[in-house]
């Protein structure tokens, strides 16, 4: 399957994901403070993400490894994020108000490779085989 096109379908999931994640916030907004609303909203929609990532950007079986390492795209996605603002703002003078957005699309391909090797990497370990998700 060409990178490419898994990159473009990674993509279409992200903006599923934002979504997923916006909606879910601002229906828990109504009922519990910002941080609890972020919280709770991030699990569906990374749960979500997960799922869709396994069978339409990567077409592969979710597994148990996979969901449980999958996290780490978000940690990466953070870093970069969190990181490109504050070169953005705080050294080259960007606006507070654009500077995630930039960031955030820089930090797409990183993202996608470190999804598409938790995704891609064979479930190989000693004893039996890794059991599948239903």
């Amino acid at each position: 399957m060409p990178v490419i096109g898994q990159l473009i379908r990674f993509a279409l999931v992200g903006v599923v994901n934002t979504g997923t994640y916006y909606l879910c916030y601002l229906a828990l907004l109504t009922w519990l403070p910002y941080i609890a609303a972020h919280v709770l909203a991030f699990a569906p929609s990374m749960t979500g993400s997960f799922f869709l990532n396994c069978r339409f950007t990567y077409r592969t079986r979710p597994t148990w490894r996979k969901f449980l390492l999958f996290p780490l795209t978000n940690a990466a996605n953070f870093l970069i994020t969190t990181g490109g603002v504050y070169v953005l703002v705080g050294l080259a003078g960007f606006s507070s108000r654009y500077a995630p957005l930039i960031a955030a699309a820089a930090a797409i391909p990183v993202t996608f490779v470190v999804s598409r090797t938790i995704m891609l990497r064979p479930d190989r370990r000693p004893g039996p085989a890794v059991e599948q998700m239903p």
